[in-house]
Order: C-alpha cells, then structure tokens, then sequence
C-alpha cells in the first residue's frame, strides 16, 4: 500500500556535477535540456494523492530547489486546498540555493530537510563540485547554519564513496563537532564497477566501525541503517524500504507526470503510467507495480536459507542487480550485512533498555 510519494519536480536536473551521481543520466529518458514540473500537474498530483489519504511528500532530485521557492509555497497551498489533515513534508537537497528566505519558509511549514555532506572540506569536496569545477562545502556549511538559525529539523546524508569510506571516525566525528545528530549514510555502487564504488568489504569495516560510535552515543545520535536494527529489535517495522519483506510502499512522480516503481529503477520497463492520463489510484493497484513490489520477496536459496534473511529480506533491488547479479541472488553488500549482523545483534538488547536516556 502506498504510504508516501517521492516527487522530482525538476527531474535529473541539478547545479552540480558530481560525477558520482546515478541520476545524471536520467536525463536521456526525457529529452530536453530542462526539466520542470507545471503548475497543472502539480495540481493533479497533489489532489489525487491526498484524496487517496497520502499525506506524505518527499521532494527530491536532481536538485529539487531548482524550482524556486515558489513552486514550494504552491505545493502548501495546494495542500491546504485539497485536504485537511497535516502534511508531512522532505526536501532531500545539496543545499547550495538555500538562503534565509528558504529556511524561514521551510521551518514555518515543518519541512524535514536531508542535507547532503560527504564529510569536512577535503572528502565532501572530492566529488560534490559545481559546474565551474569548484567544491561545495563552504556553501552547504553556510546553509547548515541557516537551518539551525531557523529551527529546521535537518539530517545529514553522506554517500559513501571510494574515498570517504576509508574514513568513518573523521566522518562520525566531523558531524557531532557540527552538532548533527541525525546521520544517514548510503553506499555507493555503479556499473562497472564506477571508480568511485565502494566494495563490500570496505562498506562492512564502515559500518562496524560507525555501529561502535553510535552505539557509545546511543540513543543521542540516530543512524538509519541501526535505527532499523533497532526497530526489529522491538518487534516492529523497519523505516527504510532496504530491508523490508517487500517493495512498493512508494512510488515515484517524475516531473512530466510519469510515474515509476521506485528511484533507482526509473527506467522505462518500471514505467507505471502518467498522472495526467490514469489516477493515482489506478497506478497504485496495477499489475506492473504489484510485480516490482514482491519481486523483492522472491529470495534464492543463498538468502533463503540465511539465518540473518529477516533482518535485510535480501536487501535493496539494486544492489542485487546493479553489477549484473540475479533479482533473486543476494546483494552486492550481502557479505557487508552479515559483518554489521554478526557484530550488532548481540548489542541490542542492552541498547534497547538505554532508550529515553538521551
């Protein structure tokens, strides 16, 4: 059942040119050299997907504050108009066009902001450069300072690439010394493998290593990946799609109104529909989408059998296939998951009784 939707208003289009970036080349599927949202189809999204009882919006990209900030301030209006329950609201963002007029907006409507920092001035700025060739810390520290002035709830997201990941203690402590407390790091892995993709062997010693941090700073700091650790630990759902039973719990709404099965599989196979042509609800329920959704289930024996297959489910669709592996073989980071696993588990059922000491 759809819960949430993943919105590109600006489709692949960015102001950066990180060269790691998996979504660069999205900008093929589209034609063109721009790529915005109108006002009509923001309209249909937005109507359809609260009269559906969606509530929850995650704005992303490319660089989704391409749109200016008053294609914002209509997506609240229009929210206001077409339900009344409250809307929750992300911006994933680079944080390079953010200003005061942005983070006062964004703390008066609540926004969640994901701000992207792949750690201090010299790993952020080996691949997060602008068009001009020129790293990016300098303006995305300025615009975290900006979000604390006005009281926006912020995380911070890293990508893990070759470089940084070699660096977990610089990165966990580079963040606190920032007074970020809410981290979120994903691994990077490309076709070719790209040079800039992390083994799982390298992302296994990360997160080991992060998992001792985090877990001397429990429960102050938040991580996702042990956040969802510790949620199974209690009996409950995990928060990411990663290590669920199954997918489709989201989908994606291009600028154009195209709708697909998931951020990483815009491709045209996923292609569920238009917003403009067929319902939201429509889409939700079709054959093409249940098909992406349980293919996640569908485990072979290698996972099938694992005894820690509850706790990942195989993991992310693309990892098993992003270097040519079956759908139904394990995850790249398969070996990088029983590491973390073996290393965890044991920990948290003293972690659960520090919870609501922080």
């Amino acid at each position: 059942m759809i819960s949430s939707i993943l919105v590109k208003p600006a489709g692949p289009d960015c102001n950066l040119r990180c060269s790691y970036c998996f979504y660069r080349q999205k900008t093929g599927i589209f034609g063109g050299k721009t790529h915005r949202m109108s006002d009509k189809t923001l309209d249909i999204l937005l109507r359809d997907a609260i009269q559906s009882g969606i509530t929850t919006f995650s704005w992303q990209g490319g660089e989704p504050t391409m749109m200016g900030l008053d294609f914002y301030k209509s997506v609240v209006e229009k929210q206001m108009k077409y339900g009344s329950a409250p809307m929750a609201n992300a911006l994933q963002t680079n944080g390079v066009l953010l200003d005061g007029k942005w983070t006062r907006f964004l703390a008066e409507h609540g926004f969640l902001v994901g701000l992207s920092l792949d750690g201090p001035r010299r790993l952020h700025d080996h691949y997060r450069k602008d068009a001009r060739g020129k790293g990016t810390f300098d303006r995305v520290m300025a615009s975290a300072s900006l979000l604390r002035e006005h009281g926006v709830d912020f995380n911070v997201l890293t990508l893990l690439n070759n470089i940084n990941v070699a660096q977990p203690d610089v990165i966990y402590d580079f963040l606190l010394d920032n007074d970020v407390y809410f981290m979120q790091f994903v691994p990077c892995v490309e076709p070719g493998p790209a040079s800039f993709s992390i083994s799982a062997e390298q992302y296994g010693e990360f997160l080991v290593r992060i998992f001792d941090r985090w877990a001397e700073d429990f429960p102050c700091v938040s991580i996702r990946d042990f956040d969802d650790l510790l949620m199974r630990e209690l009996g409950r759902g995990p928060g990411t799609c990663t290590v669920r039973g199954r997918c489709g719990s989201y989908f994606v709404v291009e600028h154009n109104g195209d709708v697909f099965a998931c951020d990483f599989f815009v491709v045209s196979r996923w292609r569920l529909g238009n917003i403009t042509q067929t319902p939201l609800t429509e889409l939700a329920k079709s054959e093409k989408f249940e098909q992406f959704a349980e293919a996640k289930s569908k485990l072979g024996d290698e996972c099938a059998n694992c005894r820690f297959v509850r706790w990942c489910y195989g993991g992310c669709q693309k990892h098993r296939t992003a270097l040519g592996g079956k759908s139904t073989g394990p995850s790249y980071f398969c070996e990088a998951y029983k590491r973390l696993f073996e290393h965890a588990l044991p920990r948290m059922p003293e972690l659960v009784t520090r919870l609501g000491e922080c």
